[in-house]
């Protein structure tokens, strides 16, 4: 006759295969942002009958914006995976594996334009991702509703980041433009979801923190 394992050891197993499973995507996602060409699951923004046509400093000037944008779309792959990995609550754990999946789309495109461009991704890339998904992890430790005003407070920071850059694009480099504002519009409504979701307003200094946090980011990575 076959011996049927106690269900308190079958139930250990399965924490130990889910928790497994749960590492093992982590780092996947992780060596996947770092060192895989991303893949779009939609088509890059485009401005139909505008072609682009810039200089060679406008280019420079482009590259330059383009890299912090994409430098973004890594650590949001990041924050997004850490907050995936922390929570145990799987509806949200699917909230932020959706998140992540549509932030791809914006690492896709950005890294397609800046090969465009000519220039090239952050030379400290893994260590932007490192940084974030600590962050990512420390929100999620504190809670879900924590880690979702966490979502809140960085998604307004990055819709405004990218209105500046709508600024800040040469006025014809309208490849770059299109992106930049279809990645506004996404990040605004994954504010509004993570807020819907639950989010609690997080505190002023916090809040203060992490626009010094990104300000550095996006400061070295303009150049490096």
């Amino acid at each position: 006759m076959e011996k049927k394992l106690p269900k308190r050891h079958g139930f250990g197993l399965l924490t130990k295969i889910n928790a497994m499973d749960k590492l093992l995507t982590t780092l996947d996602t992780a060596l996947r942002t770092l060192f895989v060409t991303p893949q779009a699951t939609q088509p890059c923004p485009t401005v139909a009958g505008q072609p682009t046509e810039l200089s060679t400093t406008e280019k420079a000037q482009a590259g330059a914006l383009m890299r912090v944008n994409h430098v973004g779309e890594v650590c949001a792959q990041a924050l997004y995976t850490a907050q995936a990995f922390a929570t145990q609550n799987e509806s949200l754990r699917a909230h932020f594996t959706r998140a992540s999946a549509e932030e791809t789309d914006h690492l896709a495109w950005t890294a397609q334009r800046l090969d465009e461009l000519g220039a090239r991704p952050s030379l400290l890339n893994p260590l932007w991702y490192a940084g974030a998904f600590g962050l990512g992890l420390i929100a999620g430790r504190l809670g879900d509703k924590v880690s979702l005003g966490f979502v809140v407070e960085t998604e307004n920071q990055v819709e405004a980041h990218l209105q500046s850059h709508l600024t800040r694009l040469p006025a014809n480099d309208h490849a770059s433009r299109a992106i930049v504002a279809q990645m506004k519009d996404d990040e605004a409504r994954h504010a509004l979801e993570a807020r819907e979701a639950g989010a609690i307003e997080l505190p002023g200094l916090v809040k203060d923190l992490m626009r010094a946090a990104a300000k550095v980011m996006t400061t070295v990575a303009h150049r490096i």
